[in-house]
């Protein structure tokens, strides 16, 4: 994950999947019979097009997009035991405390889309059984980005956390959340360290760290809270014990969404315990409106030795294309706050499609995005470095 004298780019993963993969995830997820030679194919086409398409973008650090995965987290049932039935998980807190924000946006709720809401439950013992998604997943990926002309500095691959999990994918067979979501992280070992050994960067999906406040914590004291987060970040170390810390990073937000926000917890309040992790990067949203300002955070709580910081430079929920100024000086402040901009990488502030169907930015418009992060990232560097 290292860079010289100079800004590196890259993403938090998802990317827009085309309407017709989107409808056969949607199809599966209702346990819907789908064509598997149409499909594979459709998968193969879409991840072809999303590498080609980030590397004409200037993206640094790449990935497949997810495009073989029908949401960030909920893949996991494919590859693991012990998940069933239904989840009825609460909605995040803001989303209902303004009526008026509901009824305008209630067409976008109803849309076509893989749900991330009624995702299946734990009703058995979770054991990872079958490694041979994860393995295509990875071959595909390089042998796709192998036949272009142009290569990646480096490749990542997402995986959920096990916080995330274990919250969204509610418990009904162990005695306690503590229990669970270490069994989870015990299951999750099998991929983490397969895509480290393939030698992909290994970056843990985590909104549960921030996102989790205004959704289950809402109304419980932040100390709790905090007492999530420790217990979470436990899970994600024994989870990757024995791998290299530079080969994994993490990436939090608080929901990938165009909502109000006025309920997210303060990243003051939540990133010391973030630095716990034995990560080598710490991923954080700080493009949009509710948390440009946290950038200030870094300098009172300055990163461990060995973490950098991926800065969300890009706002994910908004089809306004970010001037390459506007993301110079952000990627700047960041760098001050920090101290070195050595330890600094551009990226946004999570996915574009964090499940099939769910992205609110327009396909071309995310081109332009990661383009503009390129051009900004280029203009911080000539600033920082020169």
């Amino acid at each position: 994950m290292g860079n010289a004298l100079r800004i590196l780019t890259t993403h938090a993963g998802s990317l827009p999947r085309p309407k017709a993969l989107v409808e056969m995830y949607v199809r599966l997820s209702r346990r819907e019979p789908v064509d598997p030679a149409r499909f594979a194919e459709a998968v193969e086409q879409s991840t072809r097009h999303v590498i080609e398409r980030q590397l004409e973008a200037g993206i640094d650090i790449g990935n497949n997009g997810e495009q073989a995965r029908e949401s960030f987290f909920t893949y996991v049932q494919h590859r693991m035991s012990g998940f069933g039935g239904q989840s009825e998980r609460p909605i995040m807190r803001d989303l209902t405390r303004y009526a008026s924000f509901l009824e305008l946006k209630l067409p976008d709720f109803s849309r076509t889309m893989v749900s991330l809401m009624n995702a299946p439950k734990a009703i058995g013992p979770v054991r990872y059984v079958d490694r041979s998604l994860v393995e295509k997943e990875c071959a595909d990926y390089r042998r796709i980005a192998g036949e272009q002309s142009s290569r990646f500095t480096e490749s990542f691959m997402t995986a959920a956390s096990p916080g995330i999990v274990a919250s969204a994918m509610l418990n009904e067979y162990y005695k306690s959340y503590d229990e669970y979501v270490l069994a989870v992280a015990d299951a999750l070992r099998t991929e983490y360290a397969y895509i480290v050994s393939q030698g992909f960067v290994l970056q843990l999906d985590c909104p549960d760290l921030a996102m989790e406040r205004h959704t289950s914590y809402v109304e419980r004291p932040l100390a709790e809270f905090g007492d999530y987060i420790d217990l979470n970040i436990r899970a994600i170390n024994r989870a990757v014990e024995g791998l290299p810390r530079d080969r994994v990073r993490m990436h939090v937000c608080w929901g990938n969404y165009e909502g109000p926000h006025t309920l997210d917890v303060p990243l003051e309040d939540i990133l010391p315990h973030f630095y716990a992790a034995r990560v080598g990067a710490l991923m954080v949203s700080m493009a949009n409106p509710r948390h440009a300002h946290e950038y200030r955070c870094f300098a009172r709580h300055p990163l461990p030795e060995e973490m950098r910081l991926i800065v969300g430079a890009i706002d994910t929920t908004t089809n306004y294309v970010e001037h390459p100024e506007v993301v110079a000086d952000r990627i700047e402040r960041a760098a001050r706050a920090v101290g070195d901009p050595r330890r600094i990488l551009a990226g946004t502030d999570c996915g574009f499609d964090t499940a099939a169907g769910l992205g609110e930015v327009a396909e071309e418009v995310v081109w332009e995005k990661l383009r503009a992060l390129r051009a900004g990232a280029d203009l911080a560097t000539r600033r920082l470095f020169e």
